[in-house]
């Protein structure tokens, strides 16, 4: 160690054994001076108990605590509190969730008191920022799945509708999922061609194409709407498919949980490897012959079953 850092340390320590010493005699002053002395003569233990006031500035104020009612409230929730008391954004938050965990029994209509919710979610930056994430994520596990072969037999299933293609300009005249879903007006909607697509959806389509997966859109449409379907998906950026299937009249009356498995199934049967998956329903991705990966799209105004 060179001279001049020995001394700065040297120095320092001399520092602290003053300072050191310096407190020992503070305190062991302050012990004498609060040490009670014995009562002169003539005079009663009582009055020499109490202090004069000048010993009263010397002594140090006991330490104040405050227990903020708000902390407590926080750590005791009140047992007796009633659930109408939460707000309804925060209750329809909680519908949501659970309706897009697959938490709630099938069901057929937003509550009344949610549409507004629903309605605020899907036309926000919320919705949109879920959808890419979604998308990022799968596009991510197709790039680490990339084809196992060179059979050109590794398929990607997609869903059309909320999945590739939105039909929010419908349901912005139809309580955005409020109203009970009604068959002929809706496909009244698809035979105008004018659904608009998912962007984040359409950049995974041609990613997970172009890693060399073989697409299959999968939807609930019907066999009639194919035409209109197939322009409707040009028109928006979707093309060079390797089937798209639609309900023929004998799957009219299955579930789409049913339906879409049978039609995996089918796929399989032909040889494909089923390695991703992506629908906004759970009835998209449940079932059997399910891929090795779902992808589940958010979309809180409609459940199929």
């Amino acid at each position: 160690m060179a001279r001049g850092g020995l001394a700065h340390l040297l120095a320092t320590l001399l520092l602290f054994v003053l300072l050191a010493t310096s407190l020992a005699v503070g305190a062991s002053e302050a012990e004498a001076d609060l040490t009670p002395a014995a009562p002169a003569q003539g005079v009663s233990e009582a009055a020499a108990a109490e202090p004069d006031a000048d010993a009263q500035q010397h002594l140090l104020p006991r330490p104040l605590v405050i227990e903020l009612p708000s902390a407590r409230a926080a750590e005791e929730p009140d047992p007796d509190a009633d659930v109408d008391d939460v707000p309804t954004d925060v209750r329809c938050a909680s519908w949501r969730l659970a309706a897009e965990a697959n938490n709630l029994a099938p069901w057929k209509a937003v509550p009344p008191e949610c549409a507004q919710h629903v309605r605020d979610y899907v036309t926000s930056a919320a919705y949109r920022s879920d959808l890419e994430l979604v998308a990022r994520e799968s596009a991510a596990y197709a790039r680490a799945a990339l084809p196992l072969g060179d059979d050109g037999r590794d398929a990607w299933v997609f869903d059309v509708d909320e999945t590739l293609l939105s039909n929010l300009p419908y349901y912005a005249e139809h309580g955005y999922g409020a109203e009970l879903f009604d068959h002929h007006k809706f496909d009244e909607w698809v035979e105008r061609g004018e659904a608009a697509a998912i962007p984040s959806s359409l950049k995974l389509y041609n990613e997970v194409r172009e890693l060399g997966f073989k697409t299959f859109l999968l939807t609930g449409r019907s066999e009639g709407h194919r035409g209109v379907t197939v322009e409707n998906l040009n028109k928006q950026g979707f093309h060079d498919w390797e089937k798209l299937i639609l309900r023929t009249a004998g799957d009219r009356k299955k579930t789409a949980t049913v339906y879409k498995s049978e039609k995996r199934k089918e796929t399989e049967e032909e040889g494909y490897r089923i390695l991703g998956n992506s629908g906004d329903q759970w009835s998209d991705l449940l079932g059997s012959s399910m891929s090795a990966r779902s992808f589940k799209l958010p979309n809180p105004m409609y459940y199929i079953p």
